[in-house]
């Protein structure tokens, strides 16, 4: 399904892939965010970003140029310097930033290396660490928890952010842990077990982590929970992408990882 979806719908880019300006302001008391992107809103620019950086006088909006006849940057820009002023006469500009189509499309680029290095750098460990079976298995399992979550922002459209992609690469390190955990178990089952098959000796490794699983997972979704709910809508996408990569995590390293592992001959030899 999640295949299904890139594919028909494909992900919903924010700005920093497509193109767009970012405005930094600064207002004399604490700057209300919710008027803040209500004066925004009001332009109807689609998608766009308001949050606070450094202090709480200093806001950041994010916005797409609009597809307009002849409307540039710099014209976009007064638009919603007006819209501000009119609603908080305080607002002063610091810095209008246009960024291009072509820095957008560096920036994806580079992103999906990044992932592409994290990923050959996690079966390189593995296949050292364990064996070769071991590493194809991880690895499946953690391009499954990939797919999974790109799958959820194609299908719901959901904005895809460098956030965003950090919370994907932060998610293939953290479900590859828990795979590790499970088979550094298996290993030592098959060493100390002699007569178990090695079905049993994955379901003994599976049974005797699980408490740990359920513990170290729900303690990381608590906080990531709490990002989500009292975050805003800066930390909005990234805690969802976590949230989401924890859940398909466990799954997968339970189900997928093991299971593949076994169907591929692992052995006590």
């Amino acid at each position: 399904a999640a295949v299904f979806f890139l594919v028909t719908k494909g992900l919903h880019l924010s700005i920093e892939f497509t193109g767009g300006s970012v405005i930094e302001l600064q207002y004399a008391p604490s700057a209300n965010l919710v008027k803040v992107r209500e004066a925004v809103d009001s332009l109807k620019y689609g998608d766009v970003q308001v949050q606070n950086f450094g202090t709480s006088h200093d806001v950041m909006i994010r916005l797409p140029l609009r597809q307009a006849a002849g409307q540039t940057s710099a014209a976009q820009s007064e638009q919603v310097m007006a819209a501000l002023k009119a609603a908080d006469a305080s607002a002063q500009l610091r810095r209008v930033e246009f960024v291009g189509p072509q820095v957008g499309k560096e920036l994806f680029t580079d992103g999906a290396m990044a992932l592409l290095f994290v990923i050959v750098g996690i079966i390189v460990y593995l296949a050292i660490r364990f064996e070769w079976k071991f590493a194809v298995a991880a690895i499946i399992a953690n391009l499954h928890d990939v797919v999974i979550i790109l799958g959820f922002f194609a299908a719901f459209q959901w904005e895809f952010s460098l956030s965003v992609l950090a919370a994907v690469l932060a998610v293939l390190g953290y479900s590859v842990n828990e795979s590790v955990v499970i088979f550094d178990r298996v290993r030592e089952a098959f060493r100390k077990y002699r007569k178990m098959s090695s079905r049993e000796v994955i379901d003994h490794a599976i049974t005797s982590t699980i408490s740990r699983t359920i513990i170290t997972h729900g303690c990381t979704l608590m906080m990531v929970m709490s990002m989500y709910i009292f975050g805003g809508a800066t930390l909005h996408y990234f805690a969802l992408a976590l949230m989401i990569g924890i859940l398909f995590g466990i799954y997968s390293s339970v189900f997928v990882a093991a299971a593949i592992a076994m169907w591929l001959g692992v052995k006590r030899e």
